[in-house]
């Protein structure tokens, strides 16, 4: 514990165990340990805290004991490892002389294999069955955000724990990192492409690290690049720079599809471009385009879709640095005819339009994104409808922070991710965005929020089901519905008597909710706050890209300019503009 004090970490977020039960004494002595319901909130919310913190003043780590403390971390485990954040996770483990051995399950109480479970999908998993030097812990916990980040998972036999070790050395310093090739030539053959290009675009992507940002804006005042984001990199850039033009995607905005469809040659920076950012149809994203992909792990540069005119295996905040010597360089028509179609196409489209007392959910985000400031947190959830909308209509602002995780796309992530923000910045507002469905899946955590008196404003989208589910049921099964709503078997609390048990305000949402006193005084103050949105169940969820059956039964995706609803023809000649020549 020492030594993980001595690499940052100030918090430890756990849920308590005997086989963990040394850890944590030692833990409660040198760092903030904070109790959570359930240790796959306890997990995300690390690595939520964590990527709140991109100078690292301070960090946090989890900690469970041995079988279901494990087996229950293990959704946000592989959550952190597909979105590339660091995420340290201490697990507990029966005595050495207790583990099974020659085919048996089980031998010591509560005993699993934590280490052959998570091995998939962390950077090392690790069994100690008798102590390491510190000097190896320093390797070990190092790895969490060296090179690609991700997690570490460490599991310590109770009898390792309670060992008597002296260690005096001081952490060792951290081995200055080389890249295996030199880039100049990459660089110099990006500046070229970018000098002979007409329709470019800048894609930047969650390896870019939120303290480039005032570098992008120098990058961008240089070259009057048109700039886009993955839903990793939102917050990169704001929404009304001159330079946004949005955030494509499988789910994306249409006006950023259309036109990224369009370009000659994409830069994407710190993205791994994987199906959900090219569309299904990968072998037409971006068809016209050159792509050049800069990204830290030469997997995702080799694995083949899309295909990538130059790779380039490094830190894509290096070669963002590089571009700020580019020379200027004009795109007007190019970038006229961008403005034209973001200002020809909206972000809420008329084909969601709801009756009241519902709300149009992407009225509502438009609505939320005036009423938040610079300095607070958002909190997208992760998966259905209410990330969809959050995703494709929030307008971001220069100085904000959103953390969401889709790689996984996990139900329940968004309460917990929310906590653990809230830990990180006890001083700032969390506005979480939730479905119910998702909301139910990690409910248990308004005990840590209600104990830990978090500033976080929780918006739920009611409408009685897993809105993702039952549109896919409705899509594909004609209308079948089976556990994706109240009435096909899902049950849901009263969220405001459920708000009431944790001494949590509660409000409904209403046309005249942004401006009473009543959601004013909750918004303005340093409490929680619950708030209903009613949302019709039979919302829809448009633009989106649609697939349809083939005759053998597979499955076929548009390309991501061709978005449901069709636009009409007028429209369609004139944002489809440079589709054709």
């Amino acid at each position: 514990m020492d030594r993980l004090v001595a690499h940052g970490y100030t918090h430890c977020f756990f849920v308590a165990g005997g086989n963990s039960m040394h850890l944590l004494d030692a833990a409660r002595k040198r760092m903030r340990c904070i109790p959570f319901v359930h240790e796959v909130s306890a997990a995300i919310a690390a690595e939520y805290f964590n990527e709140t913190q991109f100078r690292k003043e301070k960090r946090a780590f989890v900690m469970v004991t041995a079988g279901p403390g494990l087996t229950n971390a293990v959704t946000g485990i592989a959550g952190a490892f597909l979105e590339s954040r660091e995420l340290l996770v201490l697990g507990g483990q029966v005595k050495s002389i207790d583990l099974a051995t020659r085919g048996l399950r089980q031998r010591g109480i509560q005993e699993i294999d934590g280490v052959s479970a998570v091995r998939p999908f962390t950077k090392l998993a690790r069994r100690l069955e008798s102590p390491i030097t510190g000097a190896e812990l320093d390797d070990v916990l190092r790895l969490t955000s060296g090179g690609r980040p991700g997690p570490v998972f460490l599991e310590l036999c109770l009898d390792t724990q309670a060992r008597e070790v002296e260690d005096s050395s001081s952490p060792t310093s951290r081995p200055q990192t080389r890249t295996k090739e030199s880039i100049v030539d990459h660089v110099a053959h990006l500046r070229e492409l970018i000098r002979e290009s007409q329709r470019p675009v800048l894609l930047i992507g969650g390896g870019i690290s939120r303290s480039m940002k005032a570098t992008l804006i120098e990058v961008l005042k240089n070259t009057q690049l048109p700039t886009m984001t993955t839903w990793n990199g939102a917050d990169r850039i704001a929404s009304d720079h001159p330079m946004f033009f949005g955030r494509p995607n499988t789910w994306g905005q249409r006006s950023s599809n259309i036109l990224i469809q369009q370009s000659d040659l994409v830069i994407a920076l710190g993205t791994r471009l994987g199906l959900q950012q090219t569309g299904f149809n990968w072998p037409e994203f971006a068809p016209k385009a050159k792509i050049v992909q800069v990204d830290i792990d030469p997997a995702e540069l080799e694995k083949g879709h899309p295909f990538v005119y130059l790779g380039i295996c490094t830190d894509a905040n290096r070669v963002l640095s590089d571009m700020q010597s580019l020379p200027s360089q004009s795109w007007t028509e190019w970038l006229k005819f961008a403005i034209d179609v973001r200002s020809s196409l909206p972000l809420s489209e008329h084909s969601n339009s709801v009756d009241p007392p519902f709300v149009n959910s992407y009225d509502f985000v438009l609505e939320l994104s005036k009423n938040v400031t610079d300095s607070d947190l958002i909190i997208p959830c992760s998966s259905g409808g209410a990330f969809t909308v959050m995703m494709q209509a929030f307008m971001q602002k220069a100085d904000q922070t959103i953390i969401t995780n889709k790689g996984l796309a996990s139900m329940g992530y968004g309460l917990a991710g929310a906590v653990g923000a809230g830990l990180a910045q006890p001083h700032a507002r969390v506005v979480l965005v939730e479905g119910d469905g998702g909301f139910s899946q990690n409910l248990q955590e308004l005990a840590t929020v209600s104990r830990n008196h978090l500033n976080l404003k929780m918006f739920i989208f009611a409408n009685n089901g897993y809105a993702s589910i039952r549109m896919t049921q409705t899509n594909y099964f004609g209308g079948q519905y089976l556990g994706c709503d109240t009435e096909s078997g899902l049950g849901f609390p009263n969220w405001q008597k459920l708000a009431e048990t944790y001494q949590i305000q509660f409000v409904e949402l209403s046309d005249k909710l942004w401006r009473s006193f009543e959601f004013e005084k909750a918004w303005s103050s340093p409490d929680p706050l619950l708030v209903m949105v009613p949302i019709d169940p039979a919302q829809t969820y448009f633009p989106k890209i649609s697939s349809r059956v083939t005759a053998s039964g597979s499955m076929e995706s548009a390309p991501l300019h061709l978005m449901t609803p069709d636009l009409d023809e007028g429209l369609s000649t004139n944002v489809f503009k440079y589709l054709h020549t």
